[in-house]
């Protein structure tokens, strides 16, 4: 039984005859017969009475009819949505990310592509790199984005992409007496209290690693208190209670709203040396998986914002997302 012998069967039905079904279809009188034979033929049952000129359904026609219908309705609604995929009417977007990246850096992204294609769930799913990683190795997510670069073990199987960079400052609230400062030193950090995530989180131990390259360790700093999430360590700062490092694009609002302010870290008094860290946002994808239309139209957005400079492995990023020395005036 094929998809045509439903049509015809159905056309027939519609006309009860054959040479005005076979006109409606635009094929033979003779073709429209033979399919309708060798159905009979292929379960042994009569279709239709066949009465002189006039035809007739019989029980076994009337339960085709029914079930017929129901096979070619499914049928069009699976062409209608693969349509709709390919249109992007319609379809998923399965992203893993990070759960910094996810608080404050996708949602924008994210906003941007349901303008455009309203009819594309999109669905966000956080974890640490690793579980990203392997998410999107078996399929579960169609991209990832996380702020470690790729160990050599994935890269026969991931690709990578650095899309921009973020970097971790020291921020305070309004009623910390750093708030009217300009610049803090080195020996700074170690007088006041600090505000800071369990050592697990991925943005503490980017802070650790910052604070290591400066020279300082975690056991150098007043801790006032440890938990569990960077909007509790940014609330609590914004309350005047202790300094905290946090990434720029998390703390924005705030700042703009001048609730809370980043305050350069200059190595020592009169120098020129201004201290920061970058952090990548990289999204990686499979090397070999076929990609549907809507991951296709997400990458194009990103694409758009953050052109591709030349390569999508970048093995030389390593060395910024450490440590790096900027050129400033003290007075700045």
């Amino acid at each position: 039984m094929t998809l045509d012998q439903l049509r015809i069967f159905l056309t027939v039905v519609r006309y009860l005859h054959f040479t005005r079904a076979a006109e409606a279809l635009q094929l033979t009188q003779p073709s429209i017969s033979a399919a309708i034979n060798n159905l009979e033929t292929e379960y042994d049952i009569k279709l239709f009475h066949r009465i002189g000129r006039h035809i007739e359904l019989t029980d076994a026609g009337r339960l085709l009819q029914i079930e017929a219908k129901k096979i070619l309705d499914q049928v069009a609604f699976i062409e209608r949505g693969l349509a709709g995929l390919n249109h992007l009417q319609q379809g998923e977007l399965q992203l893993g990310t990070s759960l910094l990246i996810g608080n404050y850096w996708l949602p924008v992204k994210i906003c941007q592509f349901k303008r455009q294609y309203p009819g594309v769930l999109v669905q966000t799913h956080r974890g640490d790199a690793e579980e990203i990683r392997q998410g999107v190795i078996s399929g579960r997510f169609d991209l990832g984005f996380v702020s470690e670069l790729l160990p050599s073990t994935a890269s026969d199987r991931l690709q990578q992409r650095v899309l921009a960079f973020d970097r971790l400052n020291v921020v305070v609230g309004q009623a910390h007496p750093w708030f009217t400062r300009s610049t803090v030193t080195l020996a700074d950090l170690r007088l006041t209290g600090w505000v800071r995530q369990e050592s697990t989180s991925d943005v503490q131990q980017r802070s650790d690693h910052l604070l290591q390259a400066w020279g300082i360790l975690p056991s150098d700093l007043e801790i006032l208190m440890i938990v569990n999430s960077s909007e509790m360590v940014k609330a609590i700062v914004e309350e005047g209670i202790g300094a905290a490092l946090l990434p720029d694009g998390f703390t924005e609002r705030e700042r703009q709203q001048n609730r809370l302010r980043s305050i350069p870290v200059f190595r020592q008094n009169g120098s020129k040396q201004l201290l920061d860290t970058k952090q990548p946002i990289i999204k990686i994808n499979h090397r070999n998986r076929s990609q549907s239309p809507s991951v296709i139209a997400f990458e194009q957005l990103l694409e758009s914002e953050f052109p591709a400079k030349g390569t999508n492995s970048h093995p030389s990023i390593a060395s910024s997302v450490g440590l790096s020395v900027t050129r400033h005036s003290a007075s700045s």
